[in-house]
C-alpha cells in the first residue's frame, strides 16, 4: 500500500537548483560576511577565478527580523542572522532575483556548518524566492555545480589569503590601543588590504616565498607604528562560536566595544579553526577506521596549512615586538586531559584550547560568545568555565549570550562587570600562582 500523501510529499520535496557554467557568466554570488577584511582577500581570489561575488554588508535589526520571520525560532542565532542577511539584501531591490546566487561554507559535521544550506533553501521557499541557486562551499564532495569549482589551485590561494588577514587581524589588535596617532593600525590594514589586491591581480603572493616576504613587509610596517607602551591596557580574549565570535553582526561590535574600553583585544585567527577542521577527519579515521587514502590526502593538506601557520609565526617572532599566534599543535598539548579529541562538535575541544592558550599568554579576561541554540558551544564553551578557573584561578571569564531578544545594553554592562574585575586584578602586587595542569603527552597528528 502507498500513502495517500505520496504526491504531496514528492512535490514539497526540496528541488535544488544547480548554479551553471552558463550562471557564472553573468550571475552575482553574494556573501554573507563575518570577518570584511579576511573576506575582502577572499572574494578577490573568486574574482580572479571569474566569479562575480558581492560581499553582504547590511545589518540591524532588519536583519535579525528578517531571520526571525523566514527561519524557526529555535534555530541558532548564526543560522538565524546569515539567512536574515541574505534574504534581507535579496527584498532591498538591489539585485536582479533572476541574476543572482548565494553561497555558504558546509563541512559535514553534525552541526550548524552542515544544515545551513537546507534551512536557507527552505527560507527561501518561504519568502518566494526558490529559483535562487544556493552554492555549498565544501571540501568533502557534499554537493557540486557545475558552475563552481573548488580546484586545488584555487584552495591554495583561498588558504594564502585567510593567512594575510589572520595577521593583519593579529598585527591590528597588538598595535591599535597602543597607537600615538588614532586610527593609524586601521589606515595600514586597508593599505595593505588594497596591495594584497592588487598583488592578487597579478598573480602574486600566493607561494610559500612571497608568503613570507610579503609577512616581513607586514609586520616592519605594523612594528613602526609609533606607540606609547606605557598605557596600561585590559588584555582581553574573545572565543566562542566562530560566527558570533568574528561577527560584528552577530556579537554587537564586540571589537569596537572592548576598544572604546581602552582593551587590547586577541582573537584566535581563522587558521587553527580550518587546521581543527582537517584534524578532525584524521581523527574520526584513528578512533572510527576509515579509508587509508582519505587520510593521507588530509595529512597533506594538514602539513601544508600548518607550514603556512609556521611561516606566520616565524615573522611574527622575529621582530620580537608582537605575540605571535599560537601553533596549532601546542593548542592540542594544552587541552590533553582535559577533553577529548574526539570532542568535535561545533568548535569542539578548540574552543576550550583556546581559552587556555589566551590564559596562558597573558590575556586571561575572555568574553565566550554564546549564540542561542548552539548546544555544543555552551559545553565546550560555558560549561568548562569552572574547570578552568580550577587550573588557573587567576582567570576572568565571562559568557555572553546572544539572541534576538538579548539586548546589547545587557551585553555590555556584563562585560563591564568583567573589566573591572580585570582592571582591580591590574592593581595587585602579584598574580596568584597557577594551580597544577594534569600530565600532557606530545601532540600527534
Amino acid at each position: 500500500m502507498s500513502c495517500e500523501n505520496c504526491k504531496s510529499c514528492e512535490m514539497n520535496q526540496e528541488t535544488r537548483i544547480e548554479f551553471t557554467k552558463e550562471m557564472k557568466k553573468d550571475y552575482t554570488i553574494l556573501v554573507p560576511n563575518m570577518l570584511s577584511n579576511h573576506f575582502k582577500l577572499l572574494l578577490k581570489v573568486f574574482a580572479n577565478e571569474g566569479y562575480n561575488v558581492e560581499l553582504l554588508t547590511n545589518e540591524g535589526r532588519s536583519v535579525v527580523e528578517c531571520g526571525l520571520k523566514y527561519v524557526h525560532n529555535d534555530t541558532c542565532y548564526p543560522a538565524l542572522l546569515v539567512i536574515g542577511q541574505m534574504i534581507d539584501a535579496l527584498q532591498s531591490g538591489k539585485y536582479d532575483l533572476n541574476k543572482v546566487a548565494l553561497i555558504i561554507s558546509q563541512t559535514g559535521g553534525g552541526c550548524r556548518a552542515s544544515n545551513y544550506i537546507h534551512l536557507l533553501r527552505k527560507a527561501l521557499k518561504k519568502a518566494g524566492l526558490s529559483q535562487i541557486p544556493v552554492i555549498s562551499l565544501n571540501l568533502s564532495g557534499l554537493e557540486k555545480n557545475s558552475g563552481f569549482k573548488l580546484t586545488l589551485g584555487l584552495i591554495r590561494r583561498l588558504i594564502a589569503a585567510m593567512a594575510y588577514g589572520d595577521i593583519l587581524m593579529l598585527l591590528a589588535n597588538q598595535v591599535r590601543p597602543y597607537e600615538t596617532v588614532k586610527g593609524a593600525a586601521d589606515a595600514l590594514v586597508d593599505r595593505w588590504a588594497d596591495q594584497l589586491v592588487a598583488e592578487f591581480d597579478a598573480g602574486k603572493g600566493f607561494a610559500k616565498g612571497a608568503l613570507r616576504s610579503y609577512m616581513q613587509q607586514i609586520v616592519a610596517d605594523f612594528a613602526a607604528i609609533p606607540v606609547d607602551r606605557s598605557r596600561k591596557c585590559v588584555k582581553v580574549g574573545i572565543v566562542g562560536e566562530i560566527y558570533v565570535k568574528f561577527s560584528s553582526l552577530a556579537n554587537n561590535h564586540l571589537e569596537e566595544f572592548l576598544a572604546s574600553e581602552g582593551c587590547e583585544v586577541n582573537v584566535p585567527g581563522l587558521m587553527s579553526f580550518i587546521l581543527f577542521k582537517v584534524d578532525n577527519r584524521m581523527e574520526d579515521i584513528k578512533l572510527y577506521g576509515g579509508s587509508k587514502a582519505k587520510f593521507a590526502v588530509c595529512k597533506v593538506l594538514y602539513n601544508y596549512l600548518a607550514g603556512i601557520e609556521e611561516i606566520m609565526i616565524d615573522v611574527v617572532r622575529e621582530v620580537g615586538r608582537f605575540n605571535p599566534p599560537t601553533a596549532y599543535s601546542h593548542l592540542r598539548e594544552l587541552i590533553y586531559g582535559i577533553e577529548g579529541y574526539g570532542c568535535k562538535m561545533g568548535e569542539g575541544w578548540l574552543l576550550t584550547a583556546e581559552m587556555l592558550e589566551l590564559i596562558e599568554n597573558g590575556y586571561g579576561n575572555i568574553v565566550c560568545a554564546q549564540p542561542f541554540g548552539c548546544l555544543p558551544n555552551h559545553i565546550v564553551g560555558k560549561g568548562m568555565i569552572r574547570r578552568l578557573r580550577e587550573l588557573h584561578p587567576e582567570s576572568n571569564i565571562v559568557p555572553i549570550d546572544y539572541d534576538p531578544g538579548a539586548t546589547r545594553v545587557n551585553q555590555e554592562n556584563r562585560i563591564k562587570l568583567m573589566l573591572s574585575v580585570a582592571r582591580e586584578n591590574m592593581g595587585t602586587a602579584a598574580a596568584p600562582e597557577k594551580a597544577a595542569e594534569p600530565a600532557r603527552e606530545p601532540a600527534t597528528v
